[in-house]
Parts: C-alpha cells; structure tokens; sequence
C-alpha cells in the first residue's frame, strides 16, 4: 500500500494545562486542499506551525513522504513548504527589493522571477501599479495578506499552508484569491472563517 503524502500521527500537545490535541491524526493527499474548521482557541494555527516545524508537539510525528520532521529532516520540510500567517509578518524593506533578497537564499537560487512576471502578479491580485517600489510598511493588511500570496506563488513551494490569509480582503478578493489558489491543484492547508473555502467542493473541511 502506497504511503500517504503527508500525514500527522497521534499529535498531542498541552499548553499551559491545556491539552489542545490528543493523539490527532490527519492525512493530507498531494494536490488536496484541506480546511482546518474549529471554534477559537482550539489549536488551528498551532497545528498549522507544526508542519514546518514552527511549533513543537509533546509527542506523535509529522512525515512528508515517509520523511519524519526531526531536527535532521527540518530542512527538507522546510524546502517544501511555504507558510504565509494572517498578519503577513514581512521586515519593512522596499518589495522590489525584499523579493530579490529572498530569491537568493539558498533554497530558492533556482528560482527565476523577472520583475515582468511579479508585475504580472502584482496585476492579477489587484495591487498598484507602484506596489514593487512601496516599503511593505506603507501596505495595508490585505495588501500584505496578497502580497505573501505572490510571494508564494513565485516560490512555487510543495505544499502551501495558509493562515486566515484572507482574512482582511473585500468580498470580491476573497473570491479572486480562493478560485487562483485552488486552480493550482497545489496541495494547500489553511484555516479561514471566509465562506468561498467551505464551500467550494474542491476543498475538504476537517473539523477540530
């Protein structure tokens, strides 16, 4: 029988005397997009930081193809795996430039972005024209939120785990972004109180 994509084992974690997960399983299929559904406080960003290794878990495992996540094999997940937060945490640098730069880490040397193509990006998510000359300081919060969606896209990552990230879009952009980021058939986790995930047929709801 052929092993699953990735799959969470019999997760525990107590915070704080509080046991948020108790031997939680979860199986992830490649090109599956899978929404966490859950009230406040029941651990769905935590479980989100988990997979990249973010976040430690008292006891269970995490493997992406039938590699665990310990501190020998951190690098491997983190290579193939793009997290973006709710809050979009990027340092305050000029975007042109913050892209550049993270195009020359190690892990992302093969990567090729003409500045054409982020334009391209920029337009299809309904950014100004001036957003690649912009300090991510002067961008809103769903402006962040769009852009470490770029970011993501150009990074072209394995697997996309996503934290309420669009959370602080309009209608109409939560739609345009939901219907871009699942026609990539990129295997996608995320969390989201926005009804275009829910409800789209191509994505599985797990409840926590």
């Amino acid at each position: 029988m052929e092993s699953p994509y990735l799959s969470l084992q019999n997760i525990n974690l107590k915070i704080k005397n509080q046991q948020l997960f108790s031997d939680f399983s979860l199986t992830v299929n490649k090109g599956e997009a899978v929404l966490l559904k859950g009230k406040s406080g029941k651990g769905k960003s935590t479980l989100l930081k988990m997979i990249p290794g973010f976040m430690k878990f008292d006891s269970g495992s995490i493997i992406l193809e039938g590699k665990e996540l310990n501190r020998h094999n951190l690098k491997y997940f983190r290579e193939r795996i793009s997290y973006v937060s709710q809050d979009t945490d990027l340092r305050n640098e000029n975007v042109e430039q913050l892209l550049q730069e993270i195009l020359k880490y190690k892990a992302n040397r093969h990567i090729s972005c003409t500045p054409e193509t982020f334009r391209d990006l920029i337009r299809e998510f309904h950014l100004e024209e001036d957003t690649p000359v912009k300090k991510i300081r002067e961008l809103s919060g769903g402006e962040r939120q769009r852009l470490g969606i770029i970011l993501t896209i150009i990074l072209d990552r394995d697997i996309w785990i996503m934290d309420e990230i669009t959370s602080a879009m309009d209608p109409e952009l939560k739609k345009l972004t939901a219907e871009k980021l699942l026609s990539l058939n990129k295997t996608l986790i995320l969390t989201s109180h926005d009804s275009q995930w829910e409800n789209d047929p191509r994505v599985r709801v797990v409840e926590l």
